[in-house]
C-alpha cells in the first residue's frame, strides 16, 4: 500500500477542507468537471474545471498530506474544493464513492508502457498531432529539424521561432509572465546549443534579432518577476561569447554596438566599449570613439540647476568609458565637468581625483559642490567632504556636515554614522546627547502633527528609532522603557521579548501574546507558522512561571477565536495537541 493510500481518505479530505468546501468539491467530482487525473512517483496531479482551469497537486511529506492549487483560495494556502475533487477522484476513479483507497485507473507508468509498445510511425503521428496544438513543442521540433543532419543551419527558422515566441498577442500579466518567458527561453536554449556546435556567426545574428524582439515585447509584459529581463542578459552574454569565437568585422560591429547602446531603453550593450574591447581591437575602438565624439559634440554643457531631461546620459557614460581607457584622469574629469547640474556631479569629480590620489583637488571639488548647492547638497557629498576633513584632522569642520545628514533623517543608520565620525575626534558624548534630544523632539513634533491631522488616517509616530538605537547600544532597559512609553515596530518588540525572556519572562509572554494576534491577522501560512512558534515560546515561559493552567485556558481561547482558520488549527494540532 502506497503512502498516499495509507493517508488519503474521505474523512481526511473533509477535515482539511471543512464541511462547506468538502461539499462543493464533492459536487465538482460528481459532475466530472474535466478532471485530468494522473499519478506519478507518489504525487497526484489533476486539472479541475471551475470558473477557470486550475492545477492541483497532492503529495505526502513527513507523514502529512501536502497540497497546492492554482486557484485564489489555494494560492492563499487553504485546502480548497478543487483539492477535494482531485482527492475524491483518486479514491474513486470510476466515480463511485468507496471506503477503501484505490488507485488511478491509468498511471504514468501505464502511459510509458503503452508508448513503448507503439510503432515508430504511430509515435511520430502522435507527436505531430500534439505539436499542432502546442506552440512550444512545435517550435522545438522545427528548430531540431533545422539543424539535424545539416552543415549549415536554417537561420530563418530560428528567427521565426524567436518572433513567434515573443509575440504576446496582447498584454501579458504577472501570473502569465513566467510561462511566456519560458517559451522564449526554449528558443534561447536552442541558440546556445548552436554556439556549442560551432555556429558562432549565426548566433551573433540570432542574438541581435532576439534582443530586438525581446526589447519590443517587454513593453507588453508585467515583468515584475524579472523573467523577461533575464532573457536580455542571456542574449547579451550569448552575443559576446559568439563574437569572441567568430571575430566579426570589428568596424561594422562597433557601429552596431554604438547605435544599440545609444538607442536602447533597456541598457542593452551598456558599457560595450569596455566589454567588447578585445573583440573590437584598435580598428573597432577607433570607429566606436569617432562615433562617440560626433555624438558628444552635440551635447551642451549643463550648469547648476539646469532643467530638463538629460538624454545624453548614455553618451556621457560612453565617453567616460573611453576616457578611462586612456588612463588620463583629466580626460575623465573633462567628461564629468560637462554636466554640473547636481551636487552629486561634484562628488563624482571629487571621487575621480581621490582615486587618482590627487587629494587636494578632491577636497577642492567637494567644497565647491557643497558651496554651490548649500542645503541641497547630496548627503554622500557631505560625508565625502567630512572624511576629507577628518583626514586633515579638521574634526570641527567635519561634524556639522554629518550632523546635517542626521538632522535630515534621524534614524539608526544616521546615528551610527554620527558616532563613527564623532569618535574620530573624541567628541561622541556631546554629540550623542544632542542626537538623542533631537530625535525625541522630532518624534514629539510628528505626534503633534498626527493629532492635528484632519484626515483621520495619519499614523502617529512611535519610538522605534529610539528603541533601535538603545538596542544597538545594548541598553535593553532603556529600549524596553521607550517601547512601553511610545510603542515600536513588531520586529523590535520581538527582539526585546527575546532579550527579556531570561530575567523578565512575564514581559516576554505579554509581547508574544500580542504578536500571536498580529501574525494570525496575516491570514496566510507564513503568519500561521509564526503564530504557532510564538505559542510554543509562550508555553515554555508560562511553564517556568508556574502558570500552566492559565496557558491551557489561553490556548483554548486562541483555538476558539481562530477555529475557521483551518490551516492554522492543523499546524497548532501538530505542535500543541489539545
Amino acid at each position: 500500500m502506497s503512502t498516499l493510500a495509507k493517508l488519503l481518505d474521505r474523512n481526511i479530505l473533509h477535515e482539511m477542507a471543512g464541511g462547506r468546501s468538502f461539499e462543493r468539491g464533492n459536487k465538482y467530482f460528481s459532475e466530472g468537471c474535466g478532471l485530468g487525473l494522473a499519478e506519478h512517483d507518489g504525487t497526484i496531479t489533476a486539472k479541475v474545471q471551475g470558473t477557470s482551469d486550475y492545477r492541483v497537486k497532492l503529495w505526502v511529506k513527513d507523514g502529512d498530506l501536502e497540497y497546492s492549487c492554482t486557484c485564489p483560495v489555494g494560492t492563499d494556502g487553504d485546502f480548497c474544493k478543487h483539492c477535494v475533487a482531485a482527492g475524491l477522484a483518486w479514491l474513486s476513479p470510476t466515480k463511485c464513492v468507496s471506503k477503501k483507497p484505490g488507485k488511478a485507473a491509468v498511471t504514468m507508468k501505464d502511459v510509458r508502457s503503452s508508448l513503448a509498445a507503439q510503432s515508430k510511425e504511430a509515435l511520430v503521428e502522435l507527436v505531430m498531432d500534439r505539436a499542432m496544438d502546442d506552440d512550444r513543442l512545435r517550435q522545438r521540433l522545427m528548430i531540431n529539424a533545422a539543424t539535424r543532419g545539416r552543415k549549415r543551419i536554417n537561420v530563418a527558422t530560428y528567427r521565426n521561432a524567436i518572433d513567434q515566441a515573443a509575440d504576446s498577442d496582447g498584454f501579458v500579466g504577472y501570473h502569465e509572465a513566467y510561462a511566456y518567458a519560458e517559451g522564449i527561453s526554449d528558443v534561447v536554449d536552442s541558440i546556445q546549443d548552436l554556439l556549442k556546435q560551432g555556429h558562432a556567426e549565426e548566433v551573433i545574428e540570432l542574438a541581435e534579432h532576439g534582443l530586438s524582439a525581446v526589447e519590443e515585447a517587454i513593453n507588453s509584459v508585467d515583468d515584475s518577476g524579472g523573467n523577461v529581463g533575464d532573457l536580455l542578459e542571456r542574449l547579451q552574454e550569448l552575443h559576446l561569447a559568439a563574437c569572441r569565437k567568430a571575430r566579426p568585422d570589428p568596424e561594422k560591429l562597433a557601429a552596431r554596438l554604438f547605435r544599440w547602446e545609444m538607442d536602447t531603453d533597456w541598457d542593452t550593450f551598456h558599457g560595450a566599449a569596455q566589454t567588447y574591447a578585445k573583440v573590437l581591437g584598435e580598428k573597432g575602438l577607433a570607429v566606436y570613439r569617432k562615433l562617440a565624439e560626433v555624438a558628444w559634440s552635440r551635447v551642451p554643457s549643463r550648469a547648476p540647476e539646469s532643467e530638463g531631461y538629460s538624454k545624453h546620459s548614455r553618451i556621457t557614460h560612453i565617453m567616460e568609458t573611453l576616457a578611462r581607457q586612456t588612463g588620463n584622469v583629466e580626460a575623465v574629469v573633462a567628461v564629468k565637468r560637462r554636466d554640473l547640474s547636481s551636487s552629486y556631479a561634484y562628488l563624482a569629480v571629487a571621487e575621480t581625483y581621490k582615486r587618482a590620489r590627487k587629494y587636494s583637488l578632491a577636497l577642492e571639488w567637494a567644497e565647491k559642490g557643497v558651496k554651490t548647492f548649500h542645503e541641497k547638497a547630496d548627503s554622500r557629498l557631505l560625508e565625502f567632504l567630512a572624511d576629507e576633513y577628518h583626514r586633515r584632522r579638521r574634526h570641527g569642520d567635519a561634524m556639522p556636515l554629518i550632523w546635517s545628514n542626521y538632522a535630515d533623517e534621524p534614524d539608526l543608520s544616521g546615528y551610527q554614522k554620527l558616532k563613527a565620525h564623532a569618535d574620530r575626534g573624541g567628541q561622541w558624548p556631546q554629540w550623542r546627547e544632542k542626537a538623542l534630544a533631537f530625535l525625541r523632539e522630532s518624534i514629539a513634533k510628528e505626534k503633534a502633527a498626527a493629532r492635528k491631522s484632519v484626515l483621520g488616517w495619519s499614523t502617529p509616530a512611535d519610538h522605534s528609532e529610539l528603541v533601535g538605537i538603545y538596542l544597538w547600544e545594548k541598553d535593553v532597559e532603556s529600549a524596553w522603557r521607550e517601547a512601553k512609553d511610545g510603542n515600536c515596530s513588531d520586529d523590535l518588540w520581538l527582539k526585546l521579548a527575546a532579550l527579556r525572556e531570561a530575567r523578565h519572562p512575564a514581559d516576554a509572554v505579554s509581547v508574544y501574546q500580542n504578536q500571536v494576534e498580529a501574525s494570525l491577522g496575516q491570514r496566510n501560512d507564513l503568519g500561521y507558522r509564526h503564530a504557532v512558534e510564538l505559542l510554543r515560546k509562550i508555553r515554555s515561559l508560562m511553564t517556568r512561571l508556574g502558570r500552566e493552567t492559565e496557558f491551557a485556558r489561553y490556548l483554548e481561547s486562541v483555538r476558539a477565536a481562530h477555529k475557521p482558520k483551518r490551516n492554522f488549527i492543523k499546524l497548532l494540532d501538530r505542535a500543541l495537541p489539545a
